[in-house]
């Protein structure tokens, strides 16, 4: 999962990114409006945590803009504002959910993984493909019936090519989907965590390598 955070308070929107990275969700950050309509129009993120109150466009106007765009990609507003009419108000705007400052930050990881199942209703909950069952809400991992140990990153990473299905998925991808956007697009890392996660998962390979294009899951029979 990839997230947007836009929050002027440059504290908390560090918080809440280093937060989220230890419960394996990327996230990015815009300190104000107009960062975070540049980072929407060039990026893709499964859902947005938006500050009402932030310089530029505001976190209202935002939403409108989000909606209006009809990606359907989930709202969750902050405010220190904790009135009934503001909570209303921001509902009516588009906003799926709502969290008052201050907060739990393990409130916000709980909420934002609430928020991205029911984005995913139409998804099945766990996927299968060559042995693997992967269930992206307990976070677990099993080859051919036989728990898999992963680390935070292996597991994005598995994730998003689980989710291709067998197509293939560029490391660019990868490194959009499973990193945020401070990481380094010519770095060696999505090829190193794909090595260690291959490993992990064990014999016969279940990751294979399209020189030059990317990599996708291997649909093969398991070798008795």
């Amino acid at each position: 999962m990839r997230v947007l955070i836009v929050e002027d308070e440059l504290f908390l929107a560090e918080a809440i990114r280093d937060s989220l990275r230890l419960e394996a969700i990327a996230a990015d950050i815009a300190g104000d409006g107009d960062t975070a309509l540049e980072l929407l129009s060039s990026n893709s993120y499964d859902i947005a945590v938006l500050d009402r109150d932030i310089p530029g466009p505001s976190g209202d106007e935002i939403a409108k803009r989000v909606v209006a765009s009809g990606s359907g990609m989930p709202i969750l507003m902050l405010t220190a504002a904790d009135r009934l009419d503001d909570k209303a108000s921001g509902f009516e705007l588009g906003a799926d959910d709502y969290l008052t400052k201050p907060f739990e930050l393990q409130e916000l990881a709980l909420r934002l993984r609430a928020l991205d199942r029911r984005r995913a209703h139409h998804r099945p909950p766990v996927r299968e493909i060559a042995g693997l069952r992967l269930d992206p809400f307990r976070r677990e991992v099993y080859r051919y019936g036989r728990y898999v140990a992963l680390t935070r990153k292996q597991f994005a990473v598995l994730e998003v090519l689980v989710a291709a299905e067998g197509g293939v998925v560029s490391a660019e991808e990868l490194l959009e989907r499973a990193w945020d956007e401070n990481a380094d697009p010519f770095t060696n890392a999505v090829r190193i965590t794909v090595s260690a996660l291959r490993k992990r998962l064990g014999e016969p390979w279940v990751i294979a390598t399209v020189p030059g294009v990317g990599y996708r899951i291997e649909r093969i029979e398991r070798l008795e």
